[in-house]
């Protein structure tokens, strides 16, 4: 219910008057029903006005109540007594009255229109990670493309871009690339840094630049051992420098949100550089547990690899704010990616060891995974160490707080894949070989947001929740009242694979994060499915695809008859027709308010344009953008685009 409160009393300005029924009809029906809760407002009135309502036993006694919401309505008016009045706001209350049917509204009534909330306005992007521009040293980075893509994406009427984790990607031979093996939880990936933009700060000269590099897929060793050495060198220039550079670079060493982790990463790195083991429980004890006389010596003797470390955090740092800058200009959102686990061998693990499941030795207990889904029969064996909860809760997820601060910090939003590890979580035995032999255990649940949104304050946060396969038969709430990191719960049923129980749901729910849809898992024979159009929700963001599917024509070349028959008959199109864009207008023309299509389905492209198939060790995250496929060629599909998001209201 909703009524006009606070008509506060101003001296009268001038002699003319307008028809008492004029004020005491102030109530404007903003909802189905007619009745408006005035009395509150009237009751702030001489009971000489209106002897009628005054004496109305609807009227509330007290003039106190709770507003909900203030909206500011009506010009103000002037009652007949010569009583000025200003209405200040429409709010939400509790009480009740009723109001004769046929009173006069007030004059300006027809000129109050509902105000769309800004948080529920509808939006697109693209998924595009920056690896995959095109560019001359053999890797896309932070320099002219990145640029490039925001305008076309403005052309385009786009307001969103993802990007997959900025964090430096594993480079052992069966993660090569990959940046959800990452180094570190929080450091960028410095294979980012355009060498041409380290030209443009003075930190290198143009005849240092190698020579250009055309290739179509990314080669990550050889990227790095050509770009490592001259980003090293634009940092040592830096340090050795003078002027606001410098300045800069001192206050990003001294922010500390930034030393709470960087430190850590730059100790890490520079044992990492003289020792070289397959992982840091190998290290000599003084090292491997941070005696502090040993990490003296290493400072001592590793003190430029650790300032160069530092500056080189800073140079990526520096060039990403710029290319976000220039999206908040253009009214770009950049929604990041955030694994939920962390790489075994990283400075998080070595210098937190407290808050990981380790045996005395420093060695996993168990590892992270996932039971079989539609990706793997056996599952998908991650091997990073898990999180303890109950070590983490009795510190208030500092580790978790100053990472979430971080992505704030780099990011305007972002997902956090395996989003239901939060609520619970596969344990798999450290010395498994496969992920199905695992176990189910309780997650934080609820009690880690409380915290983070206590110390970090609210953050966007898009939760990957994805039901891989679904049955018409679901599994029901495995388990209730169960501490994080307590107790197994109940086995899933394998015919499920993928499911996300009621507690995931109810989580996500709880913290009003939205859930995610992926078209490509929608087109079975149940119209159950919760991806299919239908199903979906406002709250909610719709994928063609993400990086862990094949693209739309790759999808398509394989799907089985049967489903292809279905997506013919619910999209309405014939097998001749651009399936690609197709997928694209039934994302688009959801009811979730955010719908995002990879640039590869944007291209029409096939198989091997694919950024990742999970469960392999071999051949992913290379994949870049054709050289025949530059931005400014595609004026043609961001046209289309835009066309699109017009006739869906996502512009």
């Amino acid at each position: 219910m909703y009524c006009l409160n606070a008509y506060q009393y101003q001296p009268p300005s001038s002699s003319s008057t307008l028809p008492l029924c004029n004020f005491l009809s102030l109530s404007l029906s903003l909802s189905l029903s007619l009745s408006m809760a005035v009395n509150s407002s009237l009751s702030l009135l001489p009971s000489t006005l209106s002897p009628k309502l005054s004496n109305s036993s609807s009227i509330p006694n007290s003039t106190h109540f709770q507003p909900k919401t203030r909206i500011p309505l009506f010009r103000h008016f002037q009652m007949t007594n010569g009583v000025f009045l200003t209405p200040v706001s429409v709010v939400s209350t509790s009480a009740s009255a009723v109001v004769g049917v046929g009173d006069d509204l007030p004059l300006d009534y027809g000129d109050v229109f509902p105000q769309a909330d800004p948080s529920e306005r509808r939006r697109a992007g693209v998924v595009l990670h920056p690896t995959s521009f095109r560019g001359p040293h053999g890797i896309g980075d932070f320099g002219e493309e990145a640029f490039r893509f925001i305008d076309w994406l403005h052309e385009a009427g786009c307001s969103l871009w993802q990007v997959l984790p900025l964090v430096p990607p594993g480079r052992k031979a069966n993660e090569e690339g990959s940046p959800y093996s990452g180094q570190d939880a929080n450091c960028g990936n410095t294979l980012l840094i355009s060498l041409e933009e380290l030209v443009n700060d003075g930190l290198l000269t143009k005849e240092e630049l190698p020579k250009p590099v055309d290739s179509d897929r990314v080669n990550y060793s050889t990227v790095a051992d050509l770009k490592d050495p001259l980003i090293a060198k634009a940092a040592e220039r830096l340090i050795r420098s003078e002027g606001e550079l410098k300045s800069q670079l001192e206050d990003f060493r001294n922010d500390p949100d930034i030393s709470s982790w960087l430190e850590d990463a730059a100790y890490f790195a520079a044992i990492d550089s003289s020792l070289n083991a397959f992982s840091w429980y190998e290290w000599p004890e003084p090292l491997k547990n941070r005696h502090l006389a040993a990490l003296e010596d290493i400072y001592q003797s590793k003190q430029h690899f650790i300032n160069i470390f530092i500056a080189k955090q800073f140079l990526f740092q520096r060039q990403w704010q710029k290319v976000r800058k220039y999206a908040q200009m253009k009214r770009i959102s950049i929604m990041g990616d955030m694994p939920i686990y962390v790489g075994y061998h990283s400075a998080d693990v070595w210098a937190n060891k407290k808050h990981f499941l380790l045996n005395r030795n420093g060695f996993p207990l168990e590892v992270s995974g996932v039971p079989p889904d539609a990706f793997s029969e056996t599952g998908q064996l991650w091997d990073s160490p898990l999180y303890d909860w109950k070590a983490m809760e009795k510190e208030g997820f500092s580790w978790w707080i100053r990472r979430m601060r971080r992505a704030q910090n780099i990011y305007d939003e972002f997902r956090i894949d395996h989003f239901r590890g939060l609520a619970g979580f596969w344990a798999v035995p450290s010395e498994a070989k496969v992920a199905m032999v695992g176990r189910w255990k309780a997650g934080p649940g609820k009690s880690f947001f409380d915290a983070i949104f206590r110390a970090a304050g609210k953050i966007n946060i898009i939760a990957e929740d994805l039901l891989k396969l679904w049955e018409s038969v679901q599994t029901k709430k495995l388990y209730h009242g169960i501490g994080a990191g307590g107790p197994d719960l109940k086995p899933y049923n394998y015919n499920l694979y993928g499911v996300i129980t009621e507690d995931v749901i109810q989580l996500r729910k709880s913290i009003g994060a939205p859930g995610m849809a992926v078209l490509q898992f929608a087109f079975g024979s149940d119209a159950a499915n919760p991806h299919l159009p239908h199903n979906h929700e406002p709250n909610q963001v719709v994928y063609t695809g993400t990086h862990d599917n094949d693209t739309i024509r790759g999808w398509w070349d394989v799907l089985k008859q049967e489903e292809k028959s279905n997506v013919l008959k619910y999209l309405s199109i014939a097998e001749e027709d651009d399936i690609s864009w197709a997928l694209a207008k039934a994302a688009l023309s959801s009811v979730a308010r955010t719908a995002i299509i990879p640039m590869q389905d944007i291209l029409r492209l096939g198989s091997s344009a694919r950024m990742n198939i999970p469960a392999t060790q071999f051949g992913n995250w290379g994949w870049r953008i054709p050289s025949s496929r530059s931005f400014d060629s595609l004026e043609t599909e961001a046209m289309q685009l835009r066309e699109m998001l017009s006739m869906y209201g996502r512009l």
